[in-house]
């Protein structure tokens, strides 16, 4: 009986479970599946439950649902070392030899160390962050709402604060502030120019050149002096990859994303995919992207399969669709299948994928349904 453990509940784990459980007695394969919670969230849809009123319960994957035949091992514990010469992965709790291991632990939110950050902000990780933030909203009247991170991630929170302090009718600053000389990191110009002008239109307000100096309970004061009493800060300032990567003496970028092989292998017995993964095309690292988590995943599973067999692999050829920086005011900006494009048709499209990559048809008419009725 050969072990696959796979580490990480999802979009590239669960592609993986896919289709490996598939050939679970036709190759005689034990399969665990370690998360450290029992669901995993739609993290795209996630900055929508603030703004547009997108329920969490329809982000929701219930991992535990996923085994309800018994096909897989479900073990949710939180894997705190590898040791990839004996094979052995370790949890809280277990220690679980394999055969075979996938890494798709994905990302979370870095704070660079800073655990005054960590205490005082609020994250968007997942659904439960999601809540977080939107109960603060309910309960809290602040008079500032500051975004750490100009990035994909803080642009969409931004704008869907914007949206829910417009239906409350409220004209509180909503404030993004970038450590960088401008938003949006590497992207084209074209692009930074729409955003930029998007924002000036919804009234929000971006800050350059300026970090994050302190914070406290509501309290926020950036590098250039300024100080914020009474402000919620959501933190999007980065990602960094789970934590017992840190100690895997392996080649990685500075994210922690592990370098792999043309079949996404970082050695014989183990596979790394999503965003945990650093892939090489054309002299260039992949980006983190659902779309090249689930392929990935695909690719492993199907080679797993391959090696048992003892047919030679196939290597992995990523298909960029393209990306889309959606906006909670309708409009957004990306390039799809190589061409540019801005305004309306980007955001169904955002929407189109999201539904279309959501778990279970009870999701997918939820969302569906909150997505029409919130705007």
């Amino acid at each position: 009986m050969k072990k696959v453990i796979i580490v990480g509940g999802g979009f590239a784990g669960r592609a993986v479970l896919s289709i490996i459980y598939g050939y679970r007695k036709k190759l005689d394969l034990e399969i665990t599946l370690v998360n450290d919670k029992n669901e995993s969230s739609f993290l795209p849809l996630l900055p929508d439950c603030l703004g547009r009123g997108v329920r969490t319960e329809n982000l929701i994957c219930d991992l535990t649902r996923l085994n309800i035949k018994g096909n897989f091992d479900f073990v949710r514990d939180k894997v705190v070392a590898i040791d990839l010469d004996k094979k052995v992965v370790a949890t809280s709790a277990l220690s679980l030899n394999y055969d075979f291991l996938i890494i798709a632990s994905g990302s979370e939110t870095n704070f660079y160390g800073r655990e005054e950050i960590r205490r005082n902000v609020f994250k968007l990780d997942d659904a439960n962050d999601a809540i977080a933030i939107r109960r603060a909203l309910v309960k809290e009247n602040y008079d500032f709402y500051l975004i750490a991170g100009g990035g994909y991630t803080g642009i969409e929170v931004a704008t869907n604060l914007r949206l829910y302090l417009d239906k409350k009718g409220l004209k509180q600053r909503v404030i993004v502030v970038e450590r960088a000389s401008s938003i949006l990191g590497p992207l084209p110009q074209w692009m930074k120019d729409y955003v930029i002008s998007n924002l000036n239109k919804c009234n929000i307000e971006v800050l350059n050149n300026i970090v994050i100096d302190k914070t406290e309970e509501s309290f926020v004061q950036l590098s250039d002096g300024s100080i914020f009493k009474n402000a919620l800060l959501v933190w999007a300032a980065g990602v960094k990859t789970a934590s017992f990567i840190e100690n895997l003496r392996v080649e990685k970028n500075a994210q922690g994303r592990i370098k792999v092989d043309d079949y996404l292998r970082l050695d014989d017995s183990c596979f790394v995919v999503g965003d945990a993964a650093l892939f090489a095309q054309n002299n260039n690292f992949l980006r983190m992207a659902v779309q090249f988590a689930i392929m990935q995943g695909d690719c492993v599973a199907k080679n797993i399969v391959r090696i048992i067999k003892g047919k030679p692999l196939t290597r992995y050829k990523p298909i960029d669709f393209g990306y889309i920086i959606p906006m909670a005011n309708n409009k957004a900006c990306g390039t799809i299948l190589g061409m540019n494009i801005k305004g309306f048709f980007p955001i169904i499209l955002h929407y189109f994928m999201c539904i279309f990559r959501s778990n279970g048809l009870k999701n997918k008419l939820g969302i569906i349904k909150d997505l029409l009725k919130g705007g």
